[in-house]
């Protein structure tokens, strides 16, 4: 998790790029998280982006 939008958001660009597999940022709380989107079942309101390696 983390409190920068910046560093999150290049963190699950370059997740999404290794694992070659969409990934889900998502806030929760004061803070952000990433992980693949297939494994995501939390509140589809607090998706901030959808990041798609193809």
């Amino acid at each position: 998790m983390s409190h920068n939008l910046t560093v999150a958001q290049n963190h699950a660009f370059d997740l999404a790029r290794t694992l070659m597999v969409p990934v889900i940022l998502f806030q929760a709380d004061n803070e952000f998280g990433v992980m693949v989107s297939s494994e995501y079942d939390g509140d589809q309101d607090a998706i901030v982006h959808e990041y798609d390696p193809w």
